[in-house]
């Protein structure tokens, strides 16, 4: 019971807030619709900053962006406020599409300084400005009107306002439920996993960035056409700041937490200063003190939001999700006739300045091979497997790939033409769950974009890319914990998950860096029955471990590695032999 009642919250919720506009005061009306518009905004950060790990002290300027567009389109041209929605929305679409392919390529405290720039400038420029009234602002803003009838009351605005909510919040969580979004959800860990996958990440970034702009236009253009009169103080630095407190305090990585955080910040505010007025003064603004002082207990208590910490409290009454079908998909390219080259180095070479890496290193894989690496830590294993991935340029030698010479790799071209790989270190997000993060691996083989996901028409190969992912998680024994949380699996599990996204990149070539470690005796027994299996359909597979004798038992060839260079390359029995190898190990010949 209580889970059904949890699943059908939200409509519950909206239903609620519709017949409380129509018994509560005009003044509550009117604040729970300032509310909404401030979710609105949230709603949008919670794409840009929550997801894809982009902070912005600029996001009030694209609020007053879209407000003071339609507000020049109904007031100055006559023109529909509908008009000047598409006005608004097109206008900060250009804007942040212009603003973001420089700001989206920075890191760190450099993205949130450009953004802080951005505000203000915009806050400056308009109230400088005499066609915008400069800080006087603009009146006579029209009211919006539906089927030719005004909505001028506090009611009416609310009803409109919660509409808008309703299609924002819908959208958002449509996105983030799609491939793009699964990408987007990837980019908070870094770029590495998008990349590799195919996904590009900085086009990923701009989308995101783009995207909350819009969504905050849209609560500009409420704005304007509410409240009728706008001035620059509501789109300054300070207003920037407020949004993305109430994001943070309601969850930034959750889209429920943009409306708890915003109701929250928005009516404490309100109501702390009605209650220390009489005792402080109407001048003092203790309520500010008082206000933070709450803030920070609630961060305390609550460290990744309000929206996270409710979600751990219900966790147990929430319905189970429902199982997903699983799909084999049919290989989109030929796999090469057993035994014939996959992906020849001749020469390879990596410098770090001096440091040199990675030293003249030859070497080929066939199909349907196993073909260990083995070397001491130090060796150049990790970085050789960076070379041949795309996720370094190598400083000479040359590399081809089916047969085709490659003068420059890149993961995402890697990825597309048939290489897929884990990681040293388990890399993986783990805000999602298990078949999320394999369907991140199939990220190249879907076309659809954002539009189809907004629209809903990628519903059909969204069950392809699920199901998929649902195949290979009973492949390798996770099927039954698809809706899991990755990050609360064990270090092996986290290998075996990693391994079944790279499968799901459908390749011809399978680099494993390390997928042995952390296993026990009898997940290593299935990894390698797992890793036999995959030999006979044809799969290329280079293995790096430093458990030898795992490797001894499923390499066909061997390659060891010592200081970056290759010092010995054949037949197990012949490389376990070799003085060489007897020498990086032990330190002498045996």
């Amino acid at each position: 019971m209580i889970g059904r009642l949890l699943a059908l919250a939200p409509f519950i919720a909206v239903a609620v807030a519709a017949l409380a506009s129509l018994v509560l005061p005009a003044y509550q009306v009117s604040v729970a619709t300032y509310v909404m518009i401030a979710s609105i905004v949230c709603t949008g950060l919670v794409l840009m900053t929550g997801i894809a790990g982009m902070v912005s002290f600029g996001q009030a300027a694209f609020v007053g962006l879209g407000a003071y567009t339609s507000a020049c389109m109904s007031t100055q041209f006559g023109l529909s406020p509908w008009l000047g929605l598409a006005g608004a929305t097109i206008g900060a679409a250009a804007t942040a599409a212009l603003i973001g392919v420089v700001t989206v390529r920075m890191s760190g405290h450099y993205l949130a300084l450009a953004t802080l720039c951005f505000g203000i400038s915009f806050y400056f420029g308009i109230g400088n400005a005499d066609a915008f009234g400069r800080f006087n602002g603009m009146t006579g803003i029209p009211p919006v009107t539906v089927g030719g009838f005004e909505l001028r009351s506090e009611r009416q605005a609310f009803g409109l306002v919660l509409v808008a909510l309703v299609l924002s919040v819908a959208w958002c969580r449509r996105l983030l439920a799609s491939r793009c979004g699964r990408v987007l959800r990837s980019l908070r860990t870094g770029s590495t996993i998008a990349e590799t996958f195919g996904a590009n990440a900085q086009r990923h970034r701009l989308l995101a960035f783009v995207a909350a702009a819009v969504v905050a236009a849209l609560a500009g253009w409420l704005y304007a056409h509410v409240q009728r009169f706008i001035n620059p103080t509501p789109f300054g630095l300070n207003a920037s700041i407020d949004y993305l407190f109430m994001t943070v305090i309601g969850g930034s990585g959750q889209v429920w937490g943009a409306l708890v955080g915003a109701g929250l910040v928005t009516v404490i505010k309100h109501e702390l200063q009605d209650l220390l007025r009489p005792l402080f003064g109407a001048t003092a603004r203790f309520e500010l003190l008082v206000f933070a002082a709450l803030m920070i207990i609630v961060l305390h208590k609550a460290r990744k939001g309000l929206w996270p910490f409710l979600q751990q409290v219900v966790a147990s009454h929430m319905p189970p999700r429902a199982p997903v079908a699983p799909v084999t998909l049919t290989s989109r390219r030929g796999r090469p006739d057993q035994g014939l080259p996959v992906l020849t180095a001749i020469g390879l070479r990596r410098m770090f300045g001096g440091l040199v890496a990675v030293d003249d290193v030859s070497f080929d894989v066939r199909s349907g091979e196993i073909l260990g690496v083995l070397g001491p830590n130090g060796a150049g294993k990790s970085t050789l497997f960076n070379l041949i991935s795309g996720g370094l340029q190598r400083s000479g030698g040359e590399l081809s790939f089916l047969g085709a010479p490659l003068a420059r790799v890149s993961a995402r071209d890697m990825c597309v033409r048939g290489l897929s790989r884990t990681f040293q270190h388990a890399a993986l997000v783990p805000e999602m769950s298990l078949i999320e993060n394999v369907a991140i691996g199939a990220t190249h083989l879907g076309r659809c974009g954002i539009v189809a996901a907004s629209l809903g028409l990628d519903a059909r190969e969204e069950r392809q890319l699920l199901g998929w992912a649902q195949h290979l998680l009973d492949r390798v024994g996770l099927g039954d914990r698809a809706w899991e949380l990755a990050g609360t699996l064990s270090l092996g599990h986290q290998r075996i998950l990693e391994i079944a996204r790279a499968l799901a990149a459908d390749p011809v070539l399978l680099l494993l860096d390390e997928p042995a470690a952390g296993l026990r005796a009898n997940e290593k027994a299935l990894l390698a029955e797992l890793l036999v299996r995959l030999r006979a359909e044809g799969l290329a597979i280079v293995l790096v471990e430093h458990d030898m004798e795992f490797v001894f038992r499923l390499a066909d060839r061997l390659m060891v590695m010592n200081f970056g260079r290759r010092i010995a390359f054949g037949d197990p029995e012949e490389v376990r032999a070799d003085t060489g190898v007897q020498e990086a190990y032990l330190g002498v010949a045996a």
